[in-house]
């Protein structure tokens, strides 16, 4: 059985891991500084044991990282408009909090760290589909700070041998995600206000895409990666995502049918350190991982409205 970290926990993507951890059977530590995360999300996680801690701090670290063989690191401050006002604090709980990590981990004498990446490390780039040769263009603090922790898990596993594998997520959206900040997920926040009668808004023109990507489909890329062949995928980033995209004036079209939202979008200027368009080339984790889309982005969105309805 294997002794497994998951940093992040209280989030929406951790808690996710973690509730497939302790579905095989294995043994699940959790941590979470509780900022963004939150304690309802572990609720039926209680065989999990829980740290409440501070990546930013050494030695949270090192307690989190004892005894423990694969980490899946999934804490960040997630939001591009945050790191846009607050580029401190994002690299603190970003860059800072992922060097502590790993130099734990390696003292620890962890196997293998699976790495939350981010596709904003693209930036906005025309060429689509996004392929992991193509340079690296980040356009906000926040895809800054993921691409600094890419380059620090490449580093340690070239340096030092600790088996690193980067995930670059696009677009991650689903049950237990927060709709009630300003920083949240677009489609959280549309749910949340569709349901309740409440007018979205859309930043821009709607024409933009995305490459959205259910959270099942994130958590399997994840077991996959603990689990593959090191000689395979240590060192290695990949893309994961669904390699489609649709645009935001689509997504409220079938939000609207699946809400029974009756009223129209609201416009509002696009934000600072958004990109265009998104889409992911997932070849490489498909030949690296066996990954596959298992759930495609309607019955995702479905699956999602069903469960924040549920919550109403």
């Amino acid at each position: 059985m294997a002794r497994c970290l998951v940093t992040g926990v209280a989030g929406f993507i951790g808690c996710s891991i973690a509730a497939a951890l302790l579905a095989r059977g294995e043994s699940v530590r959790g941590v979470d500084n509780l900022l963004t995360g939150k304690r309802e999300n572990l609720a039926g996680l209680e065989a999990m044991e829980f740290q409440e801690g501070d990546l930013s701090d050494a030695g949270a670290c090192a307690r989190a990282c004892a005894g423990i063989d694969t980490i899946f690191h999934e804490a960040a401050l997630a939001s591009v408009p945050r790191s846009v006002e607050d580029p401190v604090s994002t690299h603190r709980n970003c860059v800072e909090a992922t060097l502590n990590l790993l130099v734990a981990a390696r003292q620890a004498g962890v196997r293998r760290v699976v790495y939350a990446g981010s596709s904003s490390a693209y930036g906005d780039t025309p060429t689509l589909p996004k392929q992991e040769s193509m340079p690296p263009n980040p356009i906000s603090p926040y895809a800054v700070a993921k691409l600094a922790g890419e380059h620090y898990m490449l580093a340690f596993a070239r340096v030092y041998g600790l088996e690193t594998v980067v995930l670059r997520y696009f677009n991650v959206f689903g049950p237990h995600q927060d709709p009630g900040s300003p920083y949240s997920g677009v489609l959280a926040v549309f749910c949340q206000r569709m349901l309740a009668g409440e007018q979205p808004i859309i930043y821009g023109d709607g024409q933009q895409s995305r490459d959205f990507t259910y959270i099942d489909n994130v958590v399997e890329a994840n077991l996959l990666a603990a689990a593959a062949p090191a000689d395979k995928v240590a060192g290695q980033m990949m893309n994961v995502a669904t390699g489609s995209r649709i645009t935001l004036n689509e997504t409220f079209a079938i939000l609207r049918e699946l809400t029974g939202y009756r009223g129209e979008p609201a416009y509002a200027a696009p934000r600072a350190g958004d990109i265009r368009d998104s889409l992911a080339d997932i070849r490489r984790a498909e030949e690296l991982l066996g990954y596959r889309t298992r759930i495609d982005f309607r019955e995702g969105l479905r699956r999602t409205v069903d469960w924040y309805r549920g919550r109403a």
